[in-house]
């Protein structure tokens, strides 16, 4: 069955993208087959993942009735990608004015069959394309920075994720926080990590992602730092935490 997870956190720059791309590539290396979805206007998990964006995407499928075989790509990390584009503003716009929610759910329904694992990567706020993502996903995923400020937002996303789930408008549920860009010398990072911990227990992943510049160096060459550079931290830490997402989401 086709586990769909969004990542998603309404502030930026905490490794939605870096998790998204890294995770599918993870997955992929397990022979399970996987589809990453970009639902950020910025598309910078097409760029990760090597895809030109001259090549059709989900915005041409909503848009122009385009097939969505024709849509779907595969990248050099053998999973596969729907790609995104600026025109994904223009979408965000089309959904809510022409009373189209849900439109991300059916879309997925219609090749539930063909995957094991969609990933959807959502934009840095609380828009109709995030919401999209919400209510397509079995499950979420919260990258979060080792910073004060990251925590802010977490609580009302974990709310709104359970408000959906309380009106039946979808079965989704926070599967965990991921602890990105991680330094533990840093003794704030150490502080916020044990805070996390303290008021998300049993949320938090084990698995830290730390600071790493192979990581931050791939999407500049087209693909995940798994492939990149399989021996980094940053590598590894992914790796280990698709480990843990499996035995999370399989073993139920």
């Amino acid at each position: 069955m086709n586990k769909v997870i969004a990542i998603a956190n309404q502030k930026g720059g905490v490794g939605k993208t870096t998790t998204a791309v890294n995770l599918s590539a993870s997955l992929a290396a397990t022979k399970r087959r996987v589809l990453l979805i970009d639902l950020d206007p910025q598309a910078n998990a097409t760029t990760a993942a090597g895809i030109d964006k001259s090549k059709k995407n989900i915005c041409d499928n909503f848009f122009e009735n385009e097939e969505l075989s024709n849509c779907i790509h595969k990248t050099s990390d053998d999973y596969f990608i729907l790609p995104g584009s600026q025109d994904l503003i223009a979408l965000d716009v089309a959904i809510r004015e022409n009373e189209k929610q849900g439109y991300l759910k059916k879309l997925i329904e219609n090749i539930n069959d063909n995957f094991d694992y969609t990933i959807i990567d959502t934009p840095p706020t609380l828009n109709q394309l995030t919401m999209e993502a919400l209510l397509a996903a079995s499950g979420t995923l919260i990258p979060l920075q080792c910073e004060y400020y990251s925590l802010e937002g977490v609580a009302g996303l974990i709310k709104t994720i359970q408000a959906i789930s309380e009106k039946n408008l979808s079965s989704n549920r926070v599967l965990g926080i991921i602890r990105t860009m991680v330094d533990l010398r840093n003794n704030l990072a150490k502080e916020v990590s044990e805070e996390l911990e303290k008021h998300f227990q049993g949320l938090v992943f084990n698995t830290l992602i730390p600071r790493n510049v192979k990581l931050a160096e791939a999407p500049s060459h087209g693909v995940s730092g798994i492939k990149y550079m399989p021996d980094s931290y940053g590598a590894k830490a992914y790796l280990a935490l698709t480990g843990e997402l499996i035995r999370k989401v399989e073993n139920v």
